[in-house]
């Protein structure tokens, strides 16, 4: 998954320099070993409302999961399904583990039927690829792949490298078949670092309010779903990351039930300089460098996470544009002078 730059009011900097010294978007054995256990808490708000949350290790990330429930058992039991979900649907969609369908794909260039939150997740791909006209694309895993590899050996990867890559890149080539989903051209890999974390934390929200918990805040580094209420009814409070770490948040945002992510340059980045991080535009194979930070509000996590990643690479007043254009869209955008731009609704509570 792609790491994230926007949190609740719980700002965890050694998580942060951990993760950039883990690499891009996974950790090893050794590396998890590092990582604190679980950590959860239940605290009384009132005499009919309890404040629930537990913290665990998953997707090569933190994810937290809090609840505002009358009762402590039940918002403990309905967040233990919640855990189960993620793992289940961590071992269909995560990169790093060899021995998932998505691994499968990279691998051999097909999947088989029968892997649908896979295949649901890569259409979705689809639809944003084509909606951003081509912004959005996660068959860029080859240029992050060489980029991971030169800056290890203790250099930057040539634009001839690069440039040599490019005939893999582009979701034009994904194909799918009789339930399946397999690439036009070998070589092919892609990233679902944009997708399936946001997935993920959808697919968990909708289990605990079928769960009987709606009032619930649920964050994977970053993508970030709030739903009903926080505790005494208030609002959920997210705060946008500082680009330059100073710890003055440019933006603390009220949220209802939502969706809130952030795409930066400042987080997974191979150089000091930051020309080359984790975001790649699939047309050039080089990372885009206009802006620093962008944060989208919308429904969905997943859509929310894909939309920033997108507009990040596009120039900001297209971004701003494209958003303005879409109903339940909204953004936050900060340039590398520390200049911040926002759609026309950015100000509304989501």
């Amino acid at each position: 998954m792609k790491t994230k730059s926007i949190m609740p009011h719980l700002c965890d900097e050694k998580r942060r320099s951990f993760l950039k010294l883990s690499g891009l978007l996974g950790l090893g054995a050794a590396g998890a070993a590092l990582l604190p256990t679980p950590q959860a808490e239940a605290v009384l708000f009132g005499p009919k409302e309890y404040k629930v949350s537990e913290t665990r290790l998953s997707m090569g990330s933190f994810l937290s999961i809090t609840a505002i429930h009358p009762s402590r058992d039940e918002a403990q039991h309905a967040i233990g399904l919640a855990w189960e979900e993620v793992d289940r649907l961590c071992k269909l969609l995560s990169r790093h583990d060899p021995s998932t369908p998505l691994s499968h794909l990279n691998r051999t260039g097909t999947l088989p039927q029968g892997q649908m939150e896979v295949v649901e997740v890569v259409a979705r791909s689809l639809y944003h690829h084509k909606q951003t006209g081509g912004a959005f694309d996660i068959t860029v895993q080859p240029v992050l792949d060489l980029y991971e590899e030169r800056f290890a050996a203790g250099r930057k990867p040539s634009d001839a490298e690069i440039t040599a890559l490019l005939p893999r890149v582009g979701s034009e080539h994904i194909r799918f078949a009789n339930g399946g989903v397999s690439f036009a051209k070998e070589g092919m890999s892609i990233t679902l670092d944009a997708l399936a974390p946001g997935y993920i934390v959808d697919r968990v929200s909708e289990l605990l309010t079928r769960r009987g918990v709606p009032n619930h805040l649920i964050n994977c580094s970053g993508d970030i779903r709030t739903s009903g209420t926080a505790a005494k009814g208030k609002p959920w409070t997210v705060a946008i990351q500082d680009p330059a770490k100073h710890k003055d948040y440019p933006e603390v945002v009220s949220m209802g039930t939502g969706a809130i992510c952030t795409s930066g340059d400042y987080e997974a980045f191979y150089d000091k300089e930051k020309i080359f991080h984790h975001i790649v535009n699939a047309r050039t194979g080089h990372s885009p460098v206009q802006s620093t930070s962008v944060t989208v509000k919308g429904q969905s996590v997943m859509d929310a996470d894909a939309l920033s990643t997108a507009l990040f690479v596009m120039k900001p007043a297209d971004g701003l544009a494209f958003v303005d254009s879409r109903p339940g869209l909204e953004c936050f955008l900060i340039d590398h002078a520390g200049g911040t731009k926002k759609s026309a609704g950015w100000n509304k509570l989501a």
